[in-house]
């Protein structure tokens, strides 16, 4: 992939996020350490993103999502195509295909496993013969969860000889705003699980996304209210569950069941107090109920959730954060703790720094003998990506005493 002009081409870059994504790899890499170019279906649009964020310099690309033709022509021009165009089940497809036939390296941030399984089933093949590594996944759904069990998993190999068998992460912190973009996505999915069993079942289960042929039948807990004993305090289902669970099981299997064959784990929120898990767990059983009544969805999407192209506010993007904790023990009963944070909202500015990173660590860090495939943050950029998220990306890892 050497003759291929750029490293990175963001595509969908007058997205909400793209937009965040296109300022962020301006502010980074115009010392000419990596070289990018925005691409998307409207040239007009592309070029106002350009003009208010000043990218003198960097070339704009037109390709319409659903043009085989315009998508396999930038693919040949870059190393890593990032993608923000969602939701993903509605217009991905067709990009992931080209990536996997040409050989071009590709990053979004999805949070849809169903349309994920849908990709591995597809254009696993074709990946892994053209050299394509294809990492979905790379936002704040899933890296914080997928490194954070990793970077825990190293620390107890390194302090007790073996992994932990069960780890749980807490949410004890967390501040930003959902965009359209995020809720589309959302909505999307239930649409389609309201009139699919065999969907609504594959979403049960937490190895949806393992390789077929996986050794894994351990029963993992559905989390409810309860008081948890290991924490200290309250917790309630945390959203991003569905998703950041299938990516950690995906990650033990693809590096050879690092975590065990009997690895458990669990996501949750701390709700500091027993009332308050209650209202949230209501509120996120009512909202996907709502999501599954089409009167009821209608209502939500028209006058109460936002749109598509909406998002928050860049003060509220500043002044957002994360905070997640790691609890790990091992089958003879060792216990470690660590800490994954961030330092803006985590679907946004955060997300937006941790994609770029991403995708700069595979346009540069990952080595050229490392297979093609559909891969995860962990196994395929793992300590590279933390390194450049702790010095480019606001994000800090620690192991607690």
């Amino acid at each position: 992939m050497t003759d291929r002009t750029f490293d990175i081409i963001v595509y969908g870059a007058t997205s909400f996020v793209g937009q965040i994504i296109t300022r962020y790899m301006h502010e980074q890499f115009s010392d000419g350490s990596i070289t990018w170019a925005i691409a998307g279906r409207s040239r007009s649009k592309l070029q106002k993103v350009s003009d208010a964020i000043g990218l003198a310099g960097v070339d704009i690309l037109v390709a319409d999502a659903a043009d085989e033709t315009a998508l396999t022509k930038i693919c040949a021009r870059t190393k890593v195509v990032i993608s923000t165009v969602g939701p993903y089940a509605l217009y991905g497809d067709l990009l992931v295909q080209v990536c996997s036939a040409t050989g071009t390296h590709y990053c979004d941030l999805t949070g849809e496993p169903q349309w994920i399984r849908k990709m591995q089933s597809r254009h696993e093949d074709d990946a892994k013969k053209s050299g394509a590594r294809i990492v979905h996944c790379c936002g704040f759904d899933s890296i914080p969860s997928d490194l954070g069990v990793h970077f825990l998993q190293r620390h107890a190999l390194e302090q007790f000889g073996q992994p932990c068998d069960r780890v749980e992460m807490r949410v004890v912190s967390i501040k930003g705003g959902a965009s359209g973009g995020t809720i589309a996505s959302m909505v999307n999915m239930v649409k389609e699980a309201v009139w699919d069993a065999d969907l609504r079942r594959q979403l049960k289960d937490p190895y949806s996304l393992c390789p077929p042929g996986h050794p894994y039948r351990v029963q993992q807990r559905d989390v409810k209210i309860a008081y948890d004993t290991a924490y200290g305090g309250w917790i309630a289902p945390f959203i991003m569950a569905a998703i950041n669970t299938r990516v950690v099981h995906r990650s033990n299997a693809l590096s050879n069941n690092r975590y065990g064959t009997q690895f458990r784990y669990e996501e949750a929120v701390v709700a500091h107090g027993k009332g308050r898990a209650r209202a949230m767990t209501w509120a996120l059983n009512g909202l996907m109920i709502g999501l599954a009544v089409a009167p009821i969805r209608w209502l939500l999407e028209t006058a109460v959730l936002p749109k598509p192209g909406e998002g928050p506010s860049e003060k509220a993007q500043q002044e957002g954060r994360f905070d997640l904790v790691f609890l790990g023990s091992t089958p003879t009963g060792e216990t470690i703790r660590c800490r994954v944070t961030g330092d803006r909202d985590p679907g946004y500015g955060a997300t937006a720094k941790m994609l770029s990173q991403a995708a700069a660590c595979l346009a540069k860090d990952v080595p050229d003998n490392v297979a093609g495939g559909f891969w995860t943050p962990a196994t395929i950029l793992g300590d590279s990506l933390i390194e450049r998220l702790r010095a480019h990306a606001g994000l800090t890892f620690e192991k607690l005493a």
